[in-house]
């Protein structure tokens, strides 16, 4: 898989795409409506290891490190600056987003709140996933492993992706993380929203202004 040029500017910029991404999560997550296929997986471990809500960001560490390893060990080629730009500062953005939303959230919001964060939630994990793809200086440790899968099992990208995005909600689902109307929503909609997203800030952040 080619990569774009890494310069600094690209990785300063797939870092906020990187820091929209954590927050996202972490707003997802402690709105309680449910995790993305990814979010699921780190709640899941959080819950299985006894850990507290507010260490959904050291969960997510251990996740990626986890698989960064894997995917160093299996798929060399895929690992790079990107990855390590990925999931080296992810951890303290979740934290970061959990504690955004214990200022923000009010306590007595109720269900207009949940669904306010939750939607809030689904555009920035959206809008970071864009960025960073369309920096195109790598890939993260949850992608690298369904390329090396689609290697192994020389099938289509986008069929590996929708196993493996099921496999990780139902995975994470039966370690103990929060299954609800995110998890669904954004498992049909992720992919054409982050694609719409992608195409609008290539024009903007590598080709420029018309």
């Amino acid at each position: 898989m080619e990569q774009g040029k890494v310069t600094v500017k690209s990785v300063i910029i797939a870092l906020i795409g990187v820091l929209l991404v954590g927050v996202g999560v972490a707003f997802n997550n402690c709105a309680g409506l449910g995790n993305d296929p990814i979010g699921i997986v780190y709640d899941g471990i959080r819950s299985v290891t006894g850990m507290n809500a507010e260490q959904l960001g050291l969960a997510s560490n251990i996740v990626n490190a986890v698989l960064a390893i894997l995917v160093f060990l299996t798929g060399r080629k895929y690992i790079s600056v990107g990855t390590l730009v990925y999931f080296l500062p992810y951890g303290f953005f979740v934290e970061l987003g959990i504690l955004l939303y214990q200022i923000l959230a009010p306590e007595t919001g109720g269900l207009a709140v949940q669904i306010a964060f939750s939607v809030a939630g689904c555009a920035l994990l959206y809008l970071g996933v864009a960025i960073y793809i369309t920096m195109d200086i790598g890939v993260d440790p949850f992608t690298g492993v369904v390329l090396v899968i689609r290697d192994a099992v020389k099938k289509e990208y986008r069929m590996v992706k929708v196993v493996f995005d099921i496999s990780m909600i139902v995975l994470g689902t039966v370690l103990g993380g929060k299954l609800g109307a995110v998890t669904i929503i954004t498992a049909l909609t992720a992919g054409p929203v982050i694609q719409f997203f992608s195409g609008k800030l290539q024009r903007l952040l590598i080709q420029g202004p018309s």
